[in-house]
């Protein structure tokens, strides 16, 4: 089974005002939604099942064939908290995603095609598009480095040189049986240190803050194998009113379609 689950629970503030009154998901690119683009891509490439976890403004998601799940706590959480309200969907294995971000349908089946436990989406040519999102790249980048057979070592750290960035993570992770075993396991682990007042993975953020990046850098060295699936563009984030800008350039609508041209 190809299942996706999308995370798209949060505010969206750095987006403002386009999430005003609507989640970041929604806000339109090339005339839909972002949700619209990722579930046409999802369709595109073989998805059998979508689940979307909501929070702000929840009554706004409500799509045909697409499973929900709330966050009730969306106001004071972060992804790996929304990801875990998800985790009846995650037996069996999932690719998550990131709701701000679209990517063409070969992106996706690159991640259902990878033999690895733990996938995750590497774009080797992120600096270019980094460049033109903002003056300072390293301002909001972050490491990511991998041994030559593509095992990676470091995700979600603060970079402080290039050279500490062999590519870019996408917000696109991939989990096999076993490797779904691995992250519900740790993230059971945090939750219950979290309800114990006991130290977690992270020194600063609690389990209710954590960001996928934390999840992904404790698994690089307990789980069966975090492998980088490498891509070349064909992808965007949306985060703030520029990015959103920028990619009404990048993009263009082809046969039902978004198409990234990076």
């Amino acid at each position: 089974m190809s299942k996706l689950i999308i995370l798209a629970a949060g505010q969206g503030t750095r987006l403002l005002p386009f999430t005003r009154d609507r989640p970041k998901c929604m806000v339109p690119l090339a005339g839909r939604a972002l949700i619209e683009w990722q579930i046409a891509a999802a369709r595109a490439a073989g998805t059998d099942e979508i689940v979307l976890v909501r929070g702000y403004c929840a009554d706004a998601l409500a799509l045909h064939g697409v499973r929900t799940v709330d966050n009730p706590r969306f106001a004071t959480t972060n992804m790996v908290y929304s990801l875990w309200c998800a985790r009846e969907h995650l037996d069996g294995g999932a690719v998550v995603s990131y709701g701000d971000i679209v990517y063409e349908p070969s992106v996706l089946a690159a991640m259902f095609a990878s033999p690895a436990a733990i996938s995750v989406a590497v774009d080797r040519s992120w600096l270019p598009y980094w460049q033109r999102r903002s003056s300072d790249p390293l301002a909001d980048a972050e490491t990511l480095r991998m041994e030559p057979d593509g095992r990676i070592t470091s995700i979600g750290q603060r970079p402080r040189t290039l050279d500490e960035i062999e590519g870019q993570y996408i917000g696109l992770s991939r989990y096999d049986a076993n490797g779904s075993a691995a992250l519900l396991g740790a993230i059971a682990a945090e939750a219950d240190a979290f309800e114990r007042g006991a130290p977690g993975m992270h020194t600063s953020r609690d389990f209710a803050r954590l960001y996928m990046t934390d999840l992904l850098q404790h698994l690089t060295a307990r789980a069966p194998f975090v492998h980088a699936v490498p891509i070349t563009g064909r992808w965007l984030e949306i985060d703030t009113p520029s990015d959103l800008a920028l990619a009404e350039a990048l993009v263009h609508a082809e046969g039902g379609l978004l198409r990234v041209d990076r």
